[in-house]
Order: structure tokens, then C-alpha cells, then sequence
């Protein structure tokens, strides 16, 4: 097998064990048993398991379109309906696990609490690549919303909402949690678009 598809058989395997169990207990006899490879082969492609974790982080940032945007968006073109159909996104995954599994990221992001500068940095950079998208239907959305709206803050805030209501479900196993929370964002939003409107 050539590297590099045993390099993508080991991501996509440890995206869904990482999800499922959790770095620290995914072992690497997990993600043998998963892939059907060797250890020669893993640690030919990942010297390390932490290398492993640093590929995964690498595969959720440079896939973010694909894997996440397009499919939660498909043929919407409201910019503000982009943004909440994305939320929807997570909570059909809330849905689909019973409440057990969330965000791949915030998960992550809670797990390694005192990650290495690496691996900070990319759980950073997903975070920012995430929010970085939310500014742009924030952007798009125009006269929508006040003039002078801190987009930075705005997105900021709709990702601290999601990550906060998928805590909250996970926690309850009650996806009712993450719906009161993002109804809530839904109502700020609309405030936001009022306000706006009385203005013009």
C-alpha cells in the first residue's frame, strides 16, 4: 500500500476514534485494528501517535470546506441562514449520537487541556478557520445588520454558543439544551437585523 493512502486511511480512522473514545483513549492498537494495517506501516506514515493527532488537526483545517461548509450549506444563499444552517449541522450530529459526540474540535480542544505549542496552535487555527467563515456570511449579510457590528465579536460568539450548547446536550443527553441556546443566538440575530432596520 503507498503511503499515501495509508496516511489517509489512518486520518479518516482516527478522525472517527478520536470522536468516538477520545485521543487519550484511542490507543494504537485501536486505530491497527480499525485500518487493518501494520505497525511497520503506521509508523512508517506517523512516527508517533501525537503525529497522528497533529494529521488530524491538519486534515479538520485544510477540509473545512468540503467536509463541513458545503455539505451544511448546499443551496442556501442567505448569508445569516448559512450560519444557522450550520449550526444544524452539529445538531444532527448531537442527534445521530444520542447526545454522545459533538464537535471533533471543542472536543479535542477540552481533552488536551496542556497541549503542545503544535498541536495548540493547530486546534487554534481550526477554531479561527471556523469563525473566519462565519465572518464572511456576517460580511455578506450587509445592511442586514448594524453599521459598525463587530464581526470578529459576532462570530466569535456564535461559535462560544455552539461549543456551548453541544456541552450542554452532551452533558444532559438532551439535545433540547443546544436548541435553547442557538434559539437564543436565532433571537439576537433577529434584534441585530431590527435594529438595523429602524435605522436605515
Amino acid at each position: 500500500m503507498a503511503p499515501s493512502s495509508a496516511r489517509e486511511k489512518i486520518i479518516h480512522a482516527a478522525m472517527e476514534l478520536f470522536w468516538l473514545k477520545g485521543y487519550n483513549s484511542t490507543s494504537i492498537a485501536d486505530l491497527l485494528s480499525r485500518t487493518q494495517l501494520n505497525s511497520g506501516s503506521l509508523y512508517h506514515v506517523f512516527p508517533s501517535k501525537q503525529d497522528v493527532l497533529i494529521g488530524v488537526l491538519e486534515a479538520y483545517r485544510d477540509g473545512i470546506e468540503e467536509m463541513l461548509l458545503a455539505p451544511a450549506w448546499g443551496e442556501i444563499d442567505d448569508p445569516i441562514e448559512k450560519i444557522f444552517a450550520l449550526l444544524n449541522a452539529y445538531r444532527a450530529m448531537i442527534v445521530e449520537s444520542d447526545c454522545a459526540y459533538g464537535c471533533p474540535i471543542g472536543s479535542l480542544a477540552l481533552e488536551l487541556h496542556e497541549p503542545d505549542l503544535q498541536v495548540r496552535e493547530l486546534l487554534a487555527h481550526n477554531f479561527t478557520k471556523w469563525t473566519a467563515a462565519i465572518e464572511l456570511c456576517i460580511e455578506a449579510a450587509g445592511k442586514r445588520l448594524p453599521r459598525g457590528v463587530d464581526k470578529v465579536a459576532l462570530a466569535q460568539f456564535v461559535l462560544t454558543a455552539m461549543e456551548g450548547g453541544v456541552m450542554q446536550a452532551r452533558t444532559h443527553r438532551d439535545v433540547a439544551y443546544f436548541d435553547r441556546t442557538i434559539a437564543q443566538l436565532r433571537a439576537h440575530f433577529d434584534l441585530l437585523q431590527a435594529t438595523a432596520k429602524a435605522k436605515a
